[in-house]
């Protein structure tokens, strides 16, 4: 592993967008650092981040949960820099975008996880696991756009309005 403190800050942002975008590809980095190919993007990831990036079986470019870690940005969220920290791009499996869907506003009562099981099962005739609908509440409260509140048992609601986050399914 390559010392932390050998990347430059260049390198330190390229590496937090990584993780933000991630999972990307060479076209998304490359308008976003605004190389002039792919090949560049390649060569830049090889040279500086080798360390800190891989491709998944499809790919695409994903980050290690060290250089999460050293970046201090959760995985596959964009923030406005006025937003005040509100993300204003998520990247979720298809789960979580359903979850995000259903569960209730900011004004509304939250709700359990059953609940929104129920409302995931309601909207999208689909029937996930009680526990992969907890753990996608639980991603999405790190991602900063679901709150928990402390009841007889834990409940959920958004932490946005819906329409301030746009929410993109990766595979």
């Amino acid at each position: 592993m390559t010392d932390d403190s050998a990347l430059s800050d260049e390198a330190t942002e390229r590496l937090a967008d990584v993780v933000r975008l991630q999972p990307t590809k060479n076209k998304e980095l490359q308008e976003r650092w605004g190389l002039e190919s792919g090949s560049e993007v390649h060569q830049y990831l090889e040279n500086e981040l080798a360390d800190y990036y891989y491709r998944d079986d499809n790919s695409l470019i994903r980050a290690t949960s060290e250089a999460a870690e050293l970046v201090d940005v959760e995985p596959g969220v964009e923030s406005d820099e006025e937003g005040g920290g509100v993300p204003s791009v998520i990247r979720v499996p298809e789960l979580e975008s359903q979850v995000f869907a259903v569960v209730a506003g900011p004004e509304e009562r939250s709700e359990s996880v059953v609940s929104v099981l129920n409302g995931v099962r309601d909207a999208f005739d689909v029937d996930p696991p009680v526990e992969d609908v907890r753990e996608a509440l639980q991603n999405l409260r790190r991602k900063g756009v679901v709150e928990v509140i402390y009841r007889t048992v834990p409940t959920f609601r958004l932490a946005v309005d819906r329409d301030e986050v746009d929410v993109e399914v990766t595979e």
